[in-house]
């Protein structure tokens, strides 16, 4: 890990630029994209698979002619899971680099904290992480699963297999606030009830007090939306209070920072998730998507998750729209990625819904065994319902908001 982190650090740039009208490089010159995800820091154990996720799907495109008879020169940035650094590497990104494409953010936070930056330089951005849905924004594309694909298929199928109470825990930022709401929701329409829910800063590594609360509680299983390397510990704490063998764990974050692997077989086993994407996913695209990952990676390969395989496939979706395009200019290839093409990936195949610039995706239910899932549902081609219940960029193409809010009052959702 401690080799891939140097190789990382070593090929970002620490240079900042003004804002400056640049017009754009000659046909000869390379095409920029831009990465800005966490390799250090509390959130690392998201962001680096997704940057070796994104640099093996560029040098693919590179070998094999790049685009447009151009090759792709790819800047990596490391933000240290700070938003500040986010802010600054945006600014680089756009203004700086006069990045073509930017892939970046990991919370929502990073996201939000960058995202105008993109719009007001004009500069195409790609969010590639799961998140809990709203964005309504014609400059950006969301590729990851929103609550209306994942968390609205787990919580049926865990209370139909565990029982209707759900003791929530969830991170305290945007992402476990919304996604809490969305799990009460799925657990009233289901007829369950939330016996209650727990927030936890990013930081947090003492679970001991809510394990108590929740054996007073006597819930039939508990929904986690803990974030971060700090929260792993609420795993090892909850299994080592022997909490795991009487009261099951569902999550709709556990596994993509990999925590399946940090924590031992018997902590894990019996825990069920639902994502776009699974490493074990078994078909012929995704066992060759895999193999080739690991002889890219060699001994370094971390796990495949949802987050690395969508950087992945985000990358490869951006360059098959300028393919067909014929241009790397923003609204080309916009009008592209929103007039219906696809990509076929590892996870599925992977289409852009014009009206939230999100993504129809597969949706996979699995069973932790092992350290490893076994699919157990599949759902193909699930559209982003929530995000569609605020957003039409079809009607207006305009818009560059956050809409949260108006998705849960709209899905009958109320705010404290």
């Amino acid at each position: 890990m401690s080799l891939t982190r140097r190789r990382f650090l070593a090929s970002a740039s620490a240079a900042f630029a003004a804002p400056a009208v640049i017009g754009r490089a000659h046909a000869a010159d390379p095409i920029t994209f831009v990465s800005i995800l966490d390799q250090s820091g509390g959130l690392d154990i998201y962001g680096i698979p997704m940057v070796e996720a994104t640099r093996m799907a560029v040098s693919e495109i590179n070998a094999a002619g790049g685009l447009l008879d151009r090759a792709i020169d790819l800047k990596i940035y490391d933000p240290q899971s700070t938003i500040q650094f986010y802010t600054q590497y945006a600014t680089q990104a756009a203004a700086g680099d006069r990045a073509d494409v930017v892939h970046a953010g990991i919370t929502s936070a990073s996201r939000e904290a960058i995202r105008p930056t993109f719009s007001r330089f004009e500069v195409l951005y790609f969010y590639n992480v799961l998140y809990e849905g709203g964005v309504c924004d014609a400059n950006t594309f969301c590729t990851g699963s929103t609550p209306a694909q994942t968390v609205e298929k787990l919580v049926p199928y865990t209370m139909n297999k565990w029982g209707p109470k759900v003791y929530i825990v969830a991170a305290d930022y945007n992402y476990g606030q919304i996604t809490a709401h969305w799990v009460q929701k799925y657990v009233t329409d289901n007829g369950g009830e939330a016996v209650e829910t727990e927030f936890f800063p990013l930081d947090v590594t003492n679970f001991g007090p809510t394990i108590k609360k929740i054996q007073a509680a006597k819930p039939d299983m508990v929904m986690s939306a803990l974030v971060g390397g700090a929260h792993v510990s609420f795993y090892r704490q909850y299994a080592a209070a022997g909490m795991n063998r009487s009261t099951p764990i569902a999550s709709t974050t556990f596994g993509v920072g990999n925590e399946h692997k940090l924590i031992s077989a018997d902590e894990g086993d019996g825990m069920i998730c639902a994502y776009s994407y699974f490493e074990e996913i078994d078909t012929p695209v995704n066992r060759d998507f895999v193999a080739r990952f690991r002889e890219y990676m060699g001994g370094e390969a971390p796990a495949l998750n949802e987050l690395a395989a969508r950087s992945y496939e985000g990358a490869h979706l951006w360059a098959e729209a300028v393919r067909q395009a014929g241009t790397v200019e923003r609204m080309p290839v916009i009008e592209t990625l929103r007039g219906g093409i696809s990509y076929a990936g590892p996870s599925g195949r992977l289409t852009i819904e014009p009206k939230t610039n999100h993504a129809l995706q597969n949706v996979y239910l699995a069973e932790l065994k092992d350290q490893s899932f076994n699919i157990v549902e599949v759902h193909a081609d699930q559209p982003p319902s929530d995000t569609l219940l605020v957003c039409d960029l079809v009607a207006e193409p305009d818009q560059s908001v956050f809409k949260f809010e108006n998705g849960l009052e709209a899905a009958g959702i109320a705010l404290n």
